[in-house]
């Protein structure tokens, strides 16, 4: 059993290599992303970051093509994010939503920021003039990451192709009892109804037709470093997997792949994991989801795995499937203790 890792600072033996791809969702993803840029910052490395973000999260509203995981990517490391909610610009104002809704536009529950309208103004007048969206993307973040990180930070959506995560739950509107269950979008699933529905399926449509974004695949196949961050292994993570040809890229690349456990002590640090682990029958706890991706000597994606010292019960069972296994703090209070997260995944890489 490999013994917990203590914390401490940062040294040279945490240096990144040159290479380093992440596959980020929203919130937690775009904080993990902050300790990487705090490692790459404090050991002065020269390291490349690639970020290979979800787009099934996306949505159109009033017209306008909304990219919720890319956004807050890029809001957070080019510090525009709302720091207190963790989505959403800076000093945001909603007028424009308080507006719609004294219309009587639908939908109310889902509001777009005075500030954030002007990105998805932006991007959708792009997509009609057959902009792909990585281009978009990339047009997008000249203003947010080339001014800090110049060509040393990348985002690209997982796919130019149109994919919306959807999650079959219990009819609210139906009669008590009945049994009857639709499919919403998963915006709709978390924002309007809080994750508090039953679910039964979590269906990524359009993902099996769908093609890795231009960058993607060499992004995994050439890096020296690949990390899955403690991002929703349904709805962030597994939706980028659910691409074809991303999962294959993962279990080919000569790469180190490490990842980081969203599960605390038998639950979400904050989101809907737990939720929608169940659906898939998957076990909640950082053994489960270390299980459910699989170590790639077994077919699986996971050379390493880090989880919470609250868990380190949990390494001996985790390491016996396969997977490298280490308990360390992993509390993202700030930048520092992401940062050591972060040097323990790359040590625990053997880099």
């Amino acid at each position: 059993m490999t013994s917990p890792a203590p914390s401490g600072s940062l040294t040279p033996s945490s240096t990144l290599p040159a290479r380093v791809t992440v596959l980020s969702g929203g919130v937690g993803g775009a904080r993990f992303l902050q300790g990487v840029l705090r490692l790459v910052e404090t050991t002065r490395s020269t390291t490349e970051v690639t970020v290979v973000a979800n787009t099934g999260d996306d949505i159109w509203l009033h017209g306008l093509k909304v990219c919720p995981d890319l956004d807050t990517v890029m809001y957070t490391l080019g510090d525009g994010i709302d720091t207190e909610r963790g989505w959403g610009r800076t000093g945001e104002t909603w007028h424009a939503k308080e507006e719609l809704a004294a219309y009587g536009v639908e939908p109310t529950w889902f509001g777009l920021g005075d500030r954030d309208l002007a990105t998805h103004l932006v991007r959708t007048q792009m997509l009609d003039a057959g902009y792909p969206l990585s281009a978009v993307t990339e047009a997008l973040c000249k203003r947010w990451l080339a001014p800090t990180y110049g060509a040393g930070v990348r985002l690209l959506p997982m796919s130019d192709d149109r994919i919306e995560t959807h999650v079959v739950i219990d009819d609210p509107d139906a009669a008590p009892g009945s049994g009857e269950q639709k499919a919403v979008h998963f915006q709709e699933y978390w924002i309007k109804h809080q994750a508090a529905v039953p679910a039964h399926a979590v269906v990524p449509i359009g993902a099996d037709k769908a093609t890795p974004a231009p960058g993607v695949l060499e992004a995994i196949a050439e890096a020296d470093l690949v990390l899955l961050p403690p991002s929703n292994p349904v709805v962030s993570v597994g939706t980028i997997l659910a691409v074809p040809g991303i999962r294959e890229a993962l279990a080919a690349t000569s790469a180190p792949v490490v990842g980081v456990s969203g599960i605390v002590g038998g639950d979400h640090v904050r989101g809907m994991a737990r939720q929608l682990l169940t659906v898939l029958g998957v076990e909640v706890s950082a053994a489960g989801v270390a299980e459910h991706y699989g170590s790639r000597k077994n077919g699986g994606l996971l050379d390493g795995w880090l989880v919470d010292t609250t868990d380190a019960g949990l390494v001996e069972r985790i390491e016996a499937a396969g997977v490298r296994a280490r308990a360390v703090p992993l509390m993202m209070t700030d930048h520092d203790a992401t940062a050591a997260m972060v040097a323990a995944a790359v040590e625990l890489a053997g880099l």
